[in-house]
């Protein structure tokens, strides 16, 4: 069945987003030879007896698409409320509920969904409808043997291969996440061992500790004190406290009391006879003139 250009156009750019970022549990199988014929495989959603199994989804395109759905059926069997023995699906959005917006991804989506939640209300299959407002636990038992023995590969679609836009937008997980930053305390070890190599490196070389000597006191020693004082009791009536000289060094107050030299007087004798003598002479020279 052949149709418009624009529609076939329409359905090639679905087709192929379907492809490179499926919805998460679909994917999308289409023949090279006829780009109408189309299949959904839906996984199975975890937590109902359809868990683990892969149900394939055919679509026929009519000419009337996409102003009416597309003929839609269940090609792997399956025991649920609204799908019937020959494999067709009463949901509203195929029926009543369409519009010309919707495409494959959302068809497909609403199939996962009726997985989930079935509606016994409008059952095609009146068996699996009764079984589940009965005896649910005896429902369960029965669509997960059903989903076994017919939805269930021993090796899982290759078109699963392909990760979801779910799964691709998803965040690393905490293993990797973890194993991404364990490097890390080893380059803060290696930054803190240069940093302290750095410290100790600049650190000023300590010098050995020397015990402490007393200096030698600034104050005049008690026999230069005492002299001073009888000294000044001989000149005048009134005691007089003699003010010691300025604080000097302690190397340079050890030189208090220190008897001269013999070489050192015998050096001032000698300037005090070469002075007297200069001094006759210049006298008798005024005399001549």
């Amino acid at each position: 069945m052949s149709v418009p250009p624009a529609v076939l156009r329409r359905l090639m750019r679905e087709l192929n987003e379907l492809r490179t970022n499926p919805p998460d549990g679909i994917r999308v199988v289409v023949n090279e030879d006829n780009m109408l014929d189309v299949t959904g495989i839906v996984e199975g959603p975890e937590g109902t007896p359809y868990a683990g199994g892969y149900f394939r989804v055919r679509f026929n395109f009519t000419e009337e698409f996409p102003a009416a759905p597309p003929k839609c059926w269940f090609a792997t069997k399956i025991f649920h409320p609204n799908v019937s023995t020959a494999g067709e699906i009463c949901v509203n959005t195929l029926k009543k509920d369409w519009k010309s917006t919707y495409g494959i991804g959302h068809i497909l989506v609403t199939v996962k969904c009726l997985l989930i939640y079935p509606n016994p209300e409008s059952a095609l299959d009146e068996e699996a409808g009764k079984l589940l407002l009965e005896d649910y636990n005896s429902y369960c038992e029965r669509a997960r043997l059903i989903t076994s023995v017919h939805a269930k590969p021993k090796v899982r679609p290759a078109e699963f291969n392909t990760p979801s836009s779910s799964e691709t937008s998803s965040p690393p997980s905490t293993s990797a996440a973890a194993s991404t930053s364990a490097p890390a305390p080893a380059a803060t070890t290696k930054a803190a061992t240069t940093t302290s190599a750095i410290s100790v490196s600049s650190k000023p070389p300590s010098t050995a500790s020397q015990p402490l000597h007393p200096s030698t006191p600034n104050t005049y020693p008690p026999s230069a004190a005492l002299s001073s004082l009888s000294h000044g009791k001989g000149t005048s009536s009134k005691e007089r406290h003699v003010s010691p000289s300025p604080l000097g060094t302690a190397d340079a107050n050890v030189a208090v009391g220190v008897q001269p030299t013999p070489g050192s007087t015998k050096a001032v004798k000698r300037a005090a006879v070469a002075t007297g003598a200069g001094g006759e002479k210049r006298k008798k020279a005024l005399k001549r003139l």
